[in-house]
């Protein structure tokens, strides 16, 4: 009986560990901030460590090199992005649960880099985009990551 208890114990242990993908460093903070409270007053936050909860809507489909995280209660979304080959999100990760952890960074965008950007981002993701309806210059928050917790 000792023996088929720790057995079940054991089994449930590995398959609780299995159930989370651990990308890049390990985090750091106790819990996460909730994005539209890092959104609703960004100055705040920027050029300190955050750590965010969201379900995964969208992954680079070149080299996962960013993902996008939605609070299911507001949401709200703020994208995750990390230096080339340090974290690949996979593209299976769309539709799942993540923690991510980094620094969250103010980005200034001129109206032409604004549109570069948007270009590139609806090559990458097959979708089509139309110059004209980038007006202005933008400003961007989003989070330099550092590690991360996918859930399965």
């Amino acid at each position: 009986m000792l023996l088929r208890t720790l057995f079940v114990i054991l089994v449930v242990t590995a398959f609780s560990f299995a159930a989370e993908k651990k990308l890049g460093k390990p985090l750091t903070l106790n819990s996460p901030t909730p994005i539209a409270e890092i959104l609703a007053s960004p100055e705040k936050h920027t050029g300190k460590t955050v750590q965010v909860k969201g379900k995964v809507t969208e992954v680079c489909q070149m080299m996962g090199c960013w993902t996008n995280l939605v609070d299911n209660a507001t949401g709200k979304m703020i994208r995750v992005k990390v230096n080339d080959g340090e974290i690949v999100f996979p593209k299976e990760a769309i539709g799942k649960m993540a923690i991510a952890e980094g620094m969250l960074k103010k980005i200034e965008l001129t109206r032409e880099q604004a549109i570069a950007r948007a270009k590139h981002e609806a090559e990458e993701q097959g979708r089509k985009f139309n110059p004209s309806s980038i007006k202005n210059g933008m400003t961007i928050y989003q989070i330099q990551g550092d590690g991360a917790v996918l859930f399965e």
